[in-house]
């Protein structure tokens, strides 16, 4: 890795390990409550800084092996090193969980929260032959030259050479389409991140049902995507903060538990 990520500043809040936790248990719940999650697998990460405080993406937080999502709690996610060892808990980490996220944090700084899921809509996107998420619906706008597209399966993820692979053909993008298998979506934040995740489904599920029809796709103009990008990037923000703020709001009064 190139370049770290200094989390601490005189004008940037401490990290917080204690309100991570929550927050990554709170995207899981939500997940599995949304659709977004399949038995035991998938996995959702997030770095956290080494002891200066700076994040080089050698420790992260990820859900363990075997537990359902929702079923998660802060105190159950796993806290690993670089090499895969568990530093706090019992809990284990699924071997294609360790490849794919801690290559991906490794490789790519601003990677700091990875979520990846095989959710019913966009992993279907990927099944397509030669198939993007077309630039023509509102939800989709959100995404526009956001999105890398790896056009090859390399099968289970079981060693460091798939998650550089996979995290080369992320790149300087925060979201990676993996052809025949689903989705890696990355981000700031875990609010950032799973903002992306519900909205890209969202996006996935019109325009899958649109391609049911058969019949072609309205464009938007050219001038218009490149308006709506630069609204995008005042708005979205704002939409994350708001949208995770409810739904942490919503898991408080519902099933609290979350936080042990």
């Amino acid at each position: 890795m190139t370049e770290s990520v200094v989390l601490a500043s005189a004008s940037a809040p401490q990290f917080d390990l204690g309100e991570a936790r929550v927050d990554l248990a709170a995207a899981l719940r939500w997940a599995h409550r949304f659709g977004l999650s399949e038995g035991v697998d998938n996995h959702f990460s997030m770095a956290v800084p080494d002891d200066d405080g700076v994040i080089r993406g050698k420790r992260f937080l990820i859900n363990p092996y075997g537990w359902h999502w929702s079923e998660i709690t802060a105190s159950s996610l796993a806290l690993c090193d670089e090499n895969g060892n568990v530093l706090t808990g019992d809990n284990e980490i699924e071997d294609s969980a360790f490849f794919i996220h801690s290559r991906i944090h490794a490789n790519l700084p601003n990677a700091i929260v990875v979520l990846h899921t095989h959710m019913p809509y966009t992993t279907a996107l990927t099944l397509l032959d030669d198939t993007r998420l077309e630039m023509v619906e509102q939800n989709a706008l959100l995404f526009d030259g956001r999105i890398a597209y790896d056009n090859s399966y390399g099968g289970l993820a079981l060693d460091c050479e798939e998650g550089d692979r996979i995290a080369a053909a992320m790149g300087e993008h925060s979201i990676l389409m993996m052809a025949n298998h689903g989705v890696a979506v990355s981000g700031a934040s875990v609010a950032l991140a799973f903002n992306d995740l519900y909205y890209l489904e969202r996006a996935a599920m019109f325009q899958v049902l649109a391609r049911s029809t058969g019949r072609p796709f309205r464009m938007i103009p050219d001038e218009v995507v490149a308006r709506t990008r630069r609204q995008v990037d005042e708005e979205l923000p704002k939409l994350a903060h708001r949208h995770f703020t409810a739904l942490k709001r919503m898991l408080d009064r519902q099933e609290p538990d979350y936080r042990n």
